[in-house]
C-alpha cells in the first residue's frame, strides 16, 4: 500500500545504463580505474577470504580527469563513451562527489490538473502539503539533476505513519546517471490511494533521496489528508 509521495516500484527516462566491454590488454590498468570508481561500494571480503584481507584500490580521480586522460588514444576513447554515455564536460566538476538536485515533485491525477509540490529550502513544508482523494489513482513525477560526478544507486526510502502508527515504509532503486545540463525525469507507476472509513484521515510522512554511499541529497518531512472528496 502506498500512501504519499514515495510509492513503490518505478522506471525511469533517461536512466544511463553502463554496460562494461572487453578491454584491450594496453589499456586495461585505466579501464579497471574507471570502473572501481563506479562500483566501490559493491566490493566485499567473501566468506572464503580472509577476516583481514585487504583491497588496494589506488589513486582515485575526478571524473573530469578521467575525461581528459589518453584523449588521443581512439580505443580508450570509445570505451569510455559506451560506459559514460553522452556527459556534459560542463557539468563535471573538480571533485570526487556527485550533486542531486531536485528540481521539482508533482502528482499527475487521472482527469485532474497536476498538483506541484514546492521544495522547501529546509526540506519541511508549512502545513498540509498534499491531499488526496480516497480511491483515486495518481502518480508521482520528479526532475532532477546530476553534476560533478556521476552518482550510483541514486534511490528513495518513504516512511509513512498515521496516529503515530508506522503504516507504510517502502525503498527503490532509482538508478545511476552522469552528469549532465539537461535534467533527469522520472516518473512512478500508478497507483491508487486507499478509500474507506479507516484510510481517511492526516498521515505525516518522510522521504529520503540518497545514493549507494548513502550521501543524502533531499529529506522532507511532511504531513498530506486522504478525504473522501478532492
Amino acid at each position: 500500500m502506498s500512501l504519499a509521495i514515495g510509492v513503490l516500484s518505478s522506471t525511469s527516462k533517461n536512466n544511463m545504463a553502463f554496460d562494461h566491454h572487453d578491454a584491450n590488454a594496453d589499456t586495461s590498468e585505466e579501464r579497471s580505474s574507471l570502473s572501481r570508481k563506479m562500483s566501490e561500494s559493491s566490493i566485499a571480503v567473501t566468506e572464503d577470504e580472509d577476516d583481514d584481507a585487504k583491497i588496494e584500490l589506488g589513486p582515485q580521480c575526478t571524473l573530469k580527469q578521467q575525461l581528459e586522460k589518453d584523449k588521443d588514444d581512439e580505443s580508450l576513447r570509445r570505451w569510455k563513451e559506451q560506459l559514460l554515455g553522452t556527459v556534459d564536460i560542463n557539468s563535471v566538476g573538480e571533485t570526487m562527489e556527485p550533486e542531486v538536485k531536485m528540481l521539482s515533485l508533482a502528482i499527475q491525477r487521472s482527469g485532474r490538473a497536476d498538483i506541484v509540490l514546492p521544495i522547501p529550502e529546509n526540506g519541511n513544508p508549512n502545513g498540509l502539503w498534499f491531499t488526496l482523494k480516497e480511491g483515486s489513482r495518481y502518480r508521482l513525477m520528479f526532475t532532477f539533476q546530476v553534476s560533478n560526478n556521476i552518482v550510483s544507486g541514486l534511490k528513495y526510502s518513504n516512511t509513512v505513519w498515521k496516529t503515530g502508527i508506522k503504516v507504510d515504509s517502502a525503498k527503490e532503486m532509482i538508478g545511476t546517471f552522469s552528469p549532465q545540463a539537461e535534467p533527469y525525469t522520472h516518473e512512478m507507476p500508478e497507483e491508487t490511494t486507499p478509500s474507506g472509513m479507516f484510510a481517511r484521515g492526516a498521515y505525516s510522512a518522510r522521504t529520503k533521496f540518497l545514493d549507494d554511499d548513502n550521501k543524502l541529497y533531499l529529506e522532507i518531512n511532511y504531513t498530506f489528508d486522504i478525504r473522501k472528496e478532492w
